[in-house]
């Protein structure tokens, strides 16, 4: 992706509107302290995200609601033939350890001005399902600076013009190489996810949205797509939902706050004819694998404010098949399902294991199978 343009999220309020805050929590904007949820509109307009407290010409109703606990699914989307899927509508929920939410608690952390004047970026991750119910996840390359070795769907930042779609489908093909002819999928949105990333982690809180409902959902769900990047690589800034890198304020300060939406991509082709033609970016991206139904059921059941399934459960394979990417070739081989089941430390190294902001939209996504 060339160029570092970025669009960022305004947030708008009683009349008066003004560029979302790096490290404070953009739900928070429009929830007082003894209320945990409020509707605002939202949609791209004139160069920026914007979140309003009143409807806006081509903005979507959302439920904006905080709280800590478990989120709470609500309606699955349903594709249209070739058009805009309508969202789903769940109440949004923010995780007790969401960095946006504790910095606002703990005034002895001042942010470097270098970040306060940073602002929150729009982004776009897109997961692609193909017509065997099999949707593709892929694993970032160990050299990129943040979330390096996290598996997630292709995703990146929103630049100056582009409408979500089209930002979705330039990522799925930089990144794999993969490009969707116009007519062979159905495509909606899943929901907004606001992301807080740390010095040395990342964190996210999720924003399920459209219609409406919106929700915002735990940190270590928050979705690390192009926010880190290697040195070097012309994708910096990066951009993403509500999302803090890292995703724990017990990792260091933040250093990324996006705020990504979700779309689910519909693929009338089995994954097989998909696969056929992707050319992933080694640059970016270090495997990938099309995953079946039920171990994507069991990767959205693993929440990072719990310890995981504690196991892989009975019903699902001891491994799974992944390609890894290596000097310009492909190799298929094994990978512990377990490693897609871990959850995210509160301390020390991050672990390989699928993101937060994965599993968040995985789970709605799951919702939506089967349906015309």
């Amino acid at each position: 992706m060339a160029g570092s343009a970025r669009v960022l999220v305004h947030v708008q309020r009683g009349g008066a509107e003004r560029a979302a805050r790096f490290g404070q929590s953009v739900t928070g904007t429009f929830c007082p302290a003894h209320e945990d949820s409020a509707l605002v509109s939202c949609g791209l307009d004139r160069g920026r995200f914007l979140l309003s407290d009143v409807p806006f010409p081509g903005s979507t109703p959302v439920l904006l609601k905080v709280g800590g606990g478990q989120r709470t699914p609500g309606p699955p989307p349903s594709a249209t033939t070739h058009g805009p899927v309508p969202s789903c509508h769940p109440a949004p929920q923010r995780p007790s350890f969401c960095p946006a939410k504790r910095l606002g608690e703990r005034p002895e952390l001042p942010l470097p001005a270098e970040l306060r004047g940073r602002g929150v970026a729009a982004g776009v991750a897109v997961l692609l399902r193909a017509s065997t119910g099999r949707i593709l996840l892929t694993r970032r390359a160990s050299t990129l600076s943040i979330f390096p070795n996290i598996w997630v769907p292709p995703g990146g930042h929103v630049e100056p013009g582009e409408e979500l779609l089209a930002v979705g489908l330039r990522e799925l093909e930089e990144e794999t190489g993969l490009r969707l002819p116009a007519g062979t999928f159905s495509w909606g949105t899943l929901g907004l996810w606001e992301v807080t990333p740390c010095s040395a982690g990342g964190a996210q809180h999720p924003w399920v949205g459209g219609g409406t409902g919106l929700r915002c959902v735990p940190p270590p769900h928050c979705c690390p797509w192009g926010w880190g990047v290697a040195p070097g690589s012309p994708r910096a800034p990066p951009v993403s939902p509500q999302s803090l890198y890292p995703p724990m304020l017990s990792r260091g300060l933040p250093r990324r706050h996006h705020v990504v939406t979700y779309l689910l991509l519909r693929s009338d082709e089995p994954h097989a004819q998909l696969e056929a033609r992707m050319r992933p970016n080694e640059s970016e991206v270090s495997a990938y694998a099309w995953l079946e139904p039920p171990v994507l059921a069991a990767i959205a059941a693993t929440g990072d404010e719990v310890k995981g399934l504690g196991g892989v459960p009975s019903a699902l394979p001891a491994t799974i098949s992944i390609t890894e990417l290596s000097g310009g070739s492909a190799s298929s081989t094994r990978l512990p399902t377990a490693t897609l089941l871990a959850t995210a430390p509160a301390r020390g190294e991050d672990v390989e294991r699928v993101s937060t902001g994965t599993k968040f939209a995985l789970g709605l996504c799951l919702g939506s199978q089967g349906r015309p």
